[in-house]
């Protein structure tokens, strides 16, 4: 059985309106934030919640631009340039930005169904981007999974990054040209992060974890289902290895 919450926080005079997702046993256990693509809270991420919640973990999926902003159809081009505009200012500080989530960390932690002691961050498309910044900031959790997430590095000063990173990016992804993962290795080795891995998968574009990618009608975005097995799979062995 999985139970379902809908939990409201506010930051910043914001209201953020996430969903929280657990067995419904009282029990805390191992969890997971999931931080959405730049169309913010989405069927896809509450479907990989709830495989997180059969394997064992709670999970919060994340609303990460506020409340109104949750329901965006990006198939439709108001909608989709609505989320784009949005993206694309929270981008111009990240380093102001980078506090949001680190809050959202703060505010998963105190769930009763989650051991804050052990605490996964991952994304999607954006919110890989928003996940690797927030290990960049020095924060305290256990794993950071970025999957087809941009990688540009901040201009916000990465302190030594805490988590395990596993990295899963499509080799042909036109939002993160190859120059950006290797600098994304080198920096990654230089912060001291403890154990890291990137998994670049070739033939692969964008938002390949995603069914419905294609709809956004961007050249190099689709979905491949080689890519997002493999790279689901890779995932929840380093989730198993490191906090169960």
């Amino acid at each position: 059985m999985i139970n379902t919450a809908e939990t409201s926080q506010t930051y910043d005079g914001t209201e953020l309106l996430h969903l929280v997702m657990d067995d419904g046993s009282g029990q805390a256990r191992p969890g997971v934030v999931i931080l959405p693509s730049f169309a913010n809270r989405a069927a896809v991420e509450e479907d990989y919640a709830g495989r997180l919640v059969d394997l064992g973990y709670s999970v919060l999926v994340a609303d990460i631009f506020g409340k109104d902003m949750i329901g965006l159809d990006v198939g439709k081009d108001e909608d989709k340039q609505k989320a784009f505009d949005t993206m694309n200012a929270k981008m111009e500080d990240r380093g102001a930005y980078v506090k949001q989530q680190q809050a959202i960390l703060d505010f998963a932690k105190a769930q009763d169904s989650i051991d804050g002691t052990k605490v996964a961050v991952m994304g999607f498309c954006f919110g890989g981007l928003c996940t690797l910044d927030l290990a960049r900031s020095g924060a305290d959790f256990q794993v950071a999974g970025s999957f087809h997430g941009l990688l540009k590095i901040p201009d916000f000063g990465t302190r030594k990054i805490k988590p395990k990173v596993a990295v899963f990016h499509g080799w042909d992804d036109p939002m993160a040209p190859p120059a950006d993962v290797v600098a994304l290795g080198q920096e990654l080795t230089e912060q001291g992060a403890c154990d890291w891995q990137i998994h670049a998968y070739g033939g692969v574009g964008h938002a390949f974890t995603n069914p419905n990618a294609s709809k956004l009608g961007i050249d190099g975005v689709a979905h491949n289902a080689n890519a997002a097995s493999r790279s689901w799979d890779s995932f929840c062995d380093l989730l198993a290895e490191t906090m169960r």
